[in-house]
């Protein structure tokens, strides 16, 4: 039976990446923050056909990630599978909204990451087994205008996946970055940004995308089966990304269209605010 631990397994993708595990008859960790959607879960996976305890887990804390360590060796004495899926979003221009929210970003979207695969690694290496997957974003593969700190973040997990990929091969230890595009879940709940129209936009793209949190989660089951390095699940995301590495004329005329469609909306709303202004002042 693998044993499996995924860190923002209270809903969405986590949860999906969960039930998918639990199908396969997985013992699951379910580490998560928030203990009731962690226990909806628990219950789901054994539904499922699997088996799985609680864990609650600040992702940002080193402590708290020894903790953990300290509770996975002693009920199972090994770790076959870590999900580092915890993540949160941010949406704005490089010069708008708070300091404080890329702090928040970079302490759970990287750091986070980070910290699991710190923790775990040792365990891996001594069983010389083992597999992690990191979940990314598109955006670590191609940057959109007005998403500078999530961005960069997913960036940043891509970079660390690619690093272990290749640093705990030899040991026998496989490692995903998982860059899924835009497809339907929870995440623009907690999305942190000041632009009014960022949420619409993301709702709507949400709606619209193919795929959901159970078709992600197979592929990046499908993946690890594989040791795939990175894995794009999204056709149109793998098309955008062809084109961004063999014709980056075609990449870079639709991106300025778009920084140039973001600036056009900034200069209206700007303008409504000082109409609206004035007409308050009057």
């Amino acid at each position: 039976m693998k044993t499996v631990l995924i860190t923002g397994a209270a809903s969405g993708l986590g949860r999906a990446l969960a039930l998918r595990f639990a199908r396969e008859g997985a013992d699951i960790c379910i580490a998560d923050i928030n203990a009731e959607g962690s226990q909806e879960t628990l219950n789901l996976v054994r539904q499922a056909g699997g088996q799985g305890w609680v864990h609650e887990l600040d992702v940002r804390s080193e402590i708290q990630w020894l903790q953990l360590q300290d509770a996975v060796q002693q009920r199972w004495g090994r770790i076959d599978v870590v999900i580092n899926n915890a993540g949160v979003a941010t949406g704005d221009r490089i010069d708008a909204g708070e300091w404080a929210w890329w702090e928040w970003v970079i302490d759970i979207n990287i750091k986070g990451v980070a910290l699991g695969c710190r923790t775990f690694t040792p365990m891996m290496k001594k069983a010389e087994t083992g597999h992690f997957i990191n979940v990314a974003s598109l955006a670590g593969l191609m940057k959109a205008p007005s998403m500078a700190s999530y961005n960069a973040t997913k960036a940043a997990v891509v970079a660390i996946s690619e690093t272990m990929h290749f640093e705990l091969m030899p040991y026998g230890i496989g490692v995903t970055a998982l860059c899924p595009g835009f497809f339907r879940t929870n995440l623009d709940h907690s999305m942190k940004t000041s632009d009014p129209d960022m949420l619409k936009f993301v709702d709507k793209v949400f709606e619209a995308s193919a795929l959901n949190a159970d078709d992600i989660a197979e592929a990046a089951y499908q993946a690890m089966l594989k040791n795939q390095m990175i894995c794009n699940p999204h056709s149109v995301g793998r098309r955008a990304y062809f084109v961004k590495k063999y014709l980056p004329f075609l990449y870079r005329r639709g991106v300025l269209k778009m920084a140039y469609g973001l600036k056009k909306r900034e200069q209206q709303r700007q303008s409504a605010a000082q109409v609206q202004q004035q007409e308050s002042a009057s």
